[in-house]
């Protein structure tokens, strides 16, 4: 059958249609052509111009089988965006990581033939890397936002990238929609700004068209995006992995990063301040912590479960937006994390370290998650654009400490070719390596059938239940934080009808909540509750172990106490604060009128490790003011000073202070409201006890009363 010509199009101007193949075509204000859907939106066609049929879900083996590689409209979608920047990472531009080793804590063997778990006491070195994820390389630590956690393990049997977050769950459920979300989160494309923030129009307007997320939702506007330090937060691997045995018998297994020294965040509006002070506050503390000998450490902990638990549990372990509660399934630590040397150089080691979560020793497999099986196909392609080429398993960073043999050969900057004549397998010069069915990497030969479609599953369409278990797990402090982070983003929304979408969300995860947004927002009339796949269950249990403060570490150790001086101060009740910081094994840190030091009331001179302008109280986990009457006068007088106490108050910290310290109190606006948390030291049985009291970090039940006086003008 003879081919039918294909109509020109005609040059006609702006606004013009025409048609090309018989199909109706509209020319933009460019020139260009566009094809219309049936509601008059323009088609979403790949770049070769092929329209698009979905592009909420990947190609996959039935609704929950694995991905396919012949689906094209995701590899060019995740190609195109893998490539979108250089040099520095499109996500997590921002880290700092740190060496370290792993020690596992028992044989493994009975469930995985990964070789780093098969020796009690057996060390491994690791390489760790921490990051922001929406935040330009310049950007500030105390960012509002999720933190990397990736780990390099260089095992006897290759490297394993455990490459996680310090929250559980993610935004969205499949890897063709990482793009648009990383898109919405960054600055706005027209204009910039903001950097390394979410509170704008364009994240706002696509998380509330994407229900799935809504249990990310409740995690990122929670303290657990604005931690305190990195060594105070947990790490996760996100997705459901195997474990497969020397059998090839499989157990699915999820990772969690357990810190020894407990979880604890900031306060939004210490936040903001320390960023000021100090926008590389994260950086500092790991690398004075390491440098002092006060080696970070978590634990990694697993959840084993077989097929029937998965079969049974109330959400589908595929679903990269639920968790499998700790209380349902208790976590079992299996090793430990030390971190105990820095790199001895930032761009060689912490820029260019790449991690793919493809990389995984014989023993580890992956489950069909969509998001992982995307992920797997995304990392290698990120890191042949930020590294160069093929051979940035070259750089030291990157390369296993194990023994390596293959046959690749020659590309940008290659370190190493093979050596001989044959450069190429199966060969009869009997050189080179070969395969080993025994000992090579087998996958878990799981069983898949269906159809190839893009198909989201019924078992991933619930999207409130996890998050209103998150909220009601909270305490109520949180709670409130969680209210007002909410309310700040959306403030910055310019659109009202995304602020009323996010509303309508809220309402099938907790009515109070969405009522205090509301009303916090100035809308005047709620709007109905959005509509739910499945309707937000209410008999699960608020669990515990999603809080910050129930899971705090009511110890003080690894923390930092700052302690403002002045000329006159009392030597001996300065040493025995001192004293007794140092056996809890924390750090004390003095902040004086003048960073040179003081002069104490012993005749002794005292140097200050920050000035009172340089060293506020944000950057500390307690404060003490030990002054003297002499000093007084001058101190209610700096600005600064007041603000030390006053910022301390407002943000629930622990305040010792001596009797010489009162007017201070007094000009900070707070003299009236001295609780449990404000103590008055005297002598070694006062600084006991409220030394004892500072594990508890916080005095949250004075956060809804606090109200800062007015303080006096200063004198001139």
């Amino acid at each position: 059958m003879a081919k039918r010509p294909a109509k020109s199009a005609s040059t006609t101007s702006s606004g013009d249609s025409v048609k090309i193949h018989d199909q109706q075509l509209h020319r933009g204000t460019g020139g260009e052509l566009h094809q219309f859907a049936e509601d008059g939106q323009a088609v979403l066609t790949t770049s070769q111009g092929a329209p698009v049929a979905d592009d909420q879900n990947s190609l996959r083996v039935g609704p929950r089988g694995p991905l396919l590689v012949d689906d094209f409209h995701f590899r060019e979608k995740i190609f195109h965006f893998d490539h979108e920047r250089i040099p520095e990472r499109v996500v997590h531009a921002r880290g700092y990581g740190a060496h370290g080793f792993f020690e596992t804590y028992e044989s493994l063997s009975d469930v995985t033939r990964a070789d780093v778990f098969q020796r009690a006491g057996e060390k491994t070195p690791v390489f760790v890397r921490f990051s922001t994820v929406a935040g330009n390389k310049g950007s500030a630590d105390l960012a509002r936002d999720v933190r990397g956690f990736a780990v390099k393990m260089y095992t006897k049997e290759g490297n394993w990238d455990l490459v996680g977050n310090n929250i559980p769950v993610f935004f969205i459920q499949d890897a063709i929609k990482f793009p648009d979300l990383i898109h919405a989160a960054k600055q706005e494309p027209d204009r910039a700004f903001p950097q390394a923030q979410t509170a704008h129009d364009n994240f706002w307007d696509f998380i509330s068209l994407t229900p799935e997320s809504m249990n990310m939702v409740m995690w990122i506007m929670s303290d657990r995006t604005i931690p305190r330090s990195l060594r105070f937060m947990e790490g996760f691997g996100v997705h459901t992995f195997r474990f497969v045995n020397a059998e090839d018998k499989s157990t699915f297994v999820k990772f969690h990063w357990k810190p020894k020294l407990g979880l604890q965040s900031v306060a939004w509006n210490e936040a903001v301040k320390i960023n000021g002070a100090d926008p590389d506050f994260h950086r500092r503390d790991l690398w004075n912590a390491i440098q002092t000998g006060n080696f970070p450490e978590w634990e990694l902990a697993v959840q084993l479960f077989d097929q029937d638990f998965a079969d049974s549990f109330d959400f589908d372990v595929l679903d990269p937006t639920k968790i499998i509660p700790e209380e349902i399934l208790p976590v079992r630590p299996i090793g430990r994390l030390v971190l105990d040397r820095m790199p001895d150089n930032f761009f060689a080691e912490t820029e260019q370290v790449a991690f793919m979560t493809q990389n995984v020793p014989p023993g580890i497999d992956f489950s069909n998650d969509p998001l992982l099986q995307g992920r797997n196909f995304s990392y290698l392609d990120t890191q042949l654009k930020r590294l160069g080429g093929p051979n940035f398993t070259h750089l030291p960073i990157n390369a296993p400490k194990c023994p390596m043999h293959n046959f690749q050969q020659d590309g940008h900057m290659a370190m190493r070719n093979p050596v001989g004549r044959a450069n190429y397998q199966p060969n009869s010069h009997g050189e080179g390596p070969r395969e080993s069915p025994s000992h090579g990497y087998r996958h878990f030969p799981a069983e898949e059938q269906g159809q190839k479609v893009r198909l989201r599953p019924e078992s991933f369409a619930d999207h409130y239940s996890q998050a209103r278990q998150f909220y009601i797990s909270q305490t109520g402090a949180e709670q409130r934080h969680i209210a007002m982070a909410l309310t700040f983003e959306l403030s910055k929304v310019e659109r009202v009808a995304i602020r009323e979408r996010m509303i309508s969300h809220l309402l099938n995860i907790d009515k109070t909540l969405a009522a205090i947004v509301a009303q916090k927002l100035g809308i005047q009339k709620m709007p109905p509750a959005a509509d739910a796949a499945m309707p937000t269950r209410q008999d699960l249990e608020p669990s515990p172990a999603l809080s910050i403060v129930e899971r705090g570490p009511m110890r003080f150790e690894g923390r930092k106490l700052g302690v403002l001086i002045a000329d006159g101060v009392d030597a001996k009740l300065l040493k025995t604060v001192t004293k007794a910081v140092v056996a809890d094994k924390a750090v004390v840190e003095l902040i004086a009128p003048k960073v040179g030091g003081v002069t104490a009331d012993d005749g002794s001179f005292i140097e200050a490790h920050h000035m009172i302008d340089g060293g506020p109280s944000v950057l500390f986990d307690a404060v003490v003011l030990l002054t003297s009457l002499q000093a007084m006068d001058d101190l209610v007088k700096e600005a600064a000073a007041r603000d030390f106490v006053a910022d301390a108050f407002q943000h629930c910290k622990y305040i010792g202070y001596d009797q010489s310290s009162l007017p201070l109190l007094e000009k900070a606006g707070i003299a009236g409201q001295l609780d449990e948390g404000t103590v008055q030291l005297s002598g070694g049985k006062d600084v006991s006890a409220f030394i004892e009291e500072l594990g508890k970090l916080r005095v949250w039940g004075r956060e809804p009363s606090v109200k800062l006086g007015k303080a006096s003008p200063p004198t001139v």
